[in-house]
């Protein structure tokens, strides 16, 4: 790092966080609502959610375009210009489900804009934070998409039923903006000279095949590439709460502060489930917390009060499995070339929620809300039993090797 950059404040990157976080946060939780309230069926609202969520799995192309090209503050604001300017096409748009390639298109390039953020963001943690505290960034870092998502979903759903949807898009927008202010007080970080595209990606070849040949890596890939806690039926809470009989006002509510509050309590929840008891342990057994929530919300009366405890209960469960999932992948990439290797299987773990939001939307309009959770519950059991013995089968292998 130059000796002339100055070091900033953990906090910083919380704020800087927000408006990715908004961002997703309108797409996933107020978008559906929407959309199924002019006319869109569930599976259409889960098949715009789940091609504007897919732009997560390219994440890691992205990586080497920051690294060789502009500094990091220009592509901050390139993106924070990109995800507003997505964002207030979307609240301006009318929502017609004859547009629905349309508006599988703007979301997916105002989730790219989000995903870019955070690019430029993590480049800020890795150069200007110090070490000792670099710890805490990575804590506000969470906490700023956390608390972005929630907001952006609850206020997003809040404003458009209570005065419009481009209402909405302008508060959110402005408040990103607003937010964003905080990059002023961060010095720039120049563009990395000296290296190009080819050299970037053949770096980012050889890693993965070293990595690759590693067994734990196949086997950590494979894990977070299943559906064990997808969380994919958070992509359809708001679009299915009817089914509950509950308001906008309390789905605004349950799915945007709350859940943003209760899945960082889950987050630190399975922190300290995995260094008590392990990273295995700490993934499969988030996995069956998010199965079972969806078994019994599935099998209980279908009333308001049941729809806000399994939300929350829900939402609880992907922050444990939130924790263990950043806990496989960084016991699978090891020490050497992090970045480039983290950035692919963390877009890798998008993958599931991409499919399984596609296939909840499939099996709610096939059948019902109920029959949905039930499949989603199946399918991450199923895969929990048979990692659950594969683990434990290589985890003797190495016992009687020891001895």
């Amino acid at each position: 790092m130059n000796t002339d950059q100055q070091y900033i404040k953990p906090f910083y990157i919380f704020f800087l966080t927000l408006p990715a976080g908004l961002s997703q946060g309108f797409v996933t939780v107020a978008l559906p609502y929407l959309l199924t309230q002019h006319g869109f069926s569930v599976a259409q609202a889960a098949a715009v959610v789940a091609v504007g969520f897919s732009a997560n799995l390219w994440r890691f192309i992205w990586g080497p375009i920051v690294d060789i090209s502009l500094s990091l503050k220009k592509w901050f604001y390139i993106s924070l210009i990109f995800c507003c300017a997505a964002l207030l096409f979307l609240c301006f748009h009318s929502f017609d489900a004859k547009e629905q390639v349309l508006l599988s298109v703007v979301v997916f390039l105002s989730q790219v804009g989000g995903t870019f953020m955070l690019l430029p963001i993590s480049g800020f943690m890795a150069k200007c934070i110090k070490e000792n505290q670099k710890g805490n960034a990575s804590g506000w870092f969470q906490a700023g998409s956390l608390v972005g998502v929630g907001a952006g979903g609850g206020a997003g759903l809040w404003l458009s039923t209570h005065y419009s949807v481009p209402v909405a898009g302008i508060v959110l927008s402005v408040a990103s903006v607003f937010f964003a202010l905080v990059i002023l007080l961060i010095k720039d970080v120049p563009r990395e000279k000296g290296k190009t595209i080819a050299t970037e990606l053949a770096d980012m070849g050889k890693d993965i095949i070293a990595m690759l040949k590693v067994p734990v890596a196949l086997l950590v890939i494979v894990l977070i590439i299943s559906p064990i806690g997808s969380g994919a039926a958070a992509n359809l809470w708001s679009a299915i709460a009817t089914d509950w009989h509950t308001g906008a006002d309390t789905v605004a509510l349950v799915t945007g502060v709350l859940s943003g509050f209760v899945s960082a309590v889950g987050c630190v929840t399975g922190g300290f489930i995995i260094d008590r008891w392990g990273k295995w342990v700490g993934y499969l057994g988030s996995g069956i917390v998010c199965a079972l929530v969806t078994v019994v919300m599935a099998l209980s009366p279908m009333q308001p009060n049941v729809y806000i405890a399994g939300v929350l209960s829900y939402t609880f469960g992907i922050g444990m499995i939130n924790a263990a999932f950043t806990a496989v992948i960084l016991f699978a990439i090891g020490k050497k070339n992090v970045a480039t290797k983290y950035s692919l299987l963390a877009s890798l773990g998008n993958l599931p929620v991409v499919y399984m939001t596609a296939f909840d939307g499939w099996a709610h309009d096939k059948y019902n809300s109920k029959y949905m959770l039930l499949a989603e519950a199946a399918a991450g059991i199923l895969f929990v039993i048979i990692f659950f013995f594969i683990i434990k089968n290589v985890t003797d292998r190495k016992t009687d090797a020891v001895q």
